[in-house]
């Protein structure tokens, strides 16, 4: 049980608690924003996307940050970083700033951040009715191995993180 998806909104934090997590816990961390855009900010093609994440989940332990039912069916836990819309646009907007006219580190190159920028406030606007409910419809799925992590605070991803490292200490390596 050492398969972790990092799921929310863009501009939830997703990144920055995935890395968090598997330096805590000792394992790969993969974003999926590599898989899903190509330089340019083109989007992969659907079979390649999936060809791409069917091999990235192939191994037993990761932490993968992103939206993908795929990754999410695949994974033993899966944390929702479920915080408000608000919270989202200021976090892009601050991230946007730093590489406004370069590519972040995580993406292909020819990425811009000032290219996106109506696509993410799209994607955060409607992330609550188009996204969240599949997401939370998981957790009723939880248990028999998996385990759903619901965090709204900072202070949620604290208590998250203790026990992520308790669950998974006592799981072999």
């Amino acid at each position: 049980m050492r398969r972790i998806l990092v799921t929310g909104n863009a501009g939830s934090g997703k990144t920055t608690f995935a890395r968090r997590v598997a330096a805590e816990l000792g394992i790969p961390c993969h974003g999926l924003d590599p898989i899903v855009w190509q330089p340019g900010w083109k989007k992969t093609p659907a079979q390649e996307k999936a060809r791409r994440i069917a091999e990235l989940i192939t191994s037993d332990a990761w932490v993968i940050d992103g939206v993908s039912d795929q990754v999410q069916a695949s994974a033993d836990i899966v944390v929702f970083l479920d915080v408000p819309r608000w919270c989202c646009f200021l976090r892009v907007a601050k991230r946007n700033w730093r590489y406004l006219f370069r590519s972040r580190p995580e993406l292909p190159p020819g990425c811009p951040e000032i290219r996106i920028i109506p696509t993410l406030i799209r994607i955060i606007w409607n992330f609550p009715a188009n996204v969240r409910p599949g997401i939370l419809s998981q957790v009723g799925q939880a248990g028999e191995g998996r385990w759903f992590f619901h965090i709204r605070t900072a202070a949620g991803k604290d208590r998250c993180l203790v026990a992520l490292s308790e669950v998974t200490a006592a799981l072999p390596r």
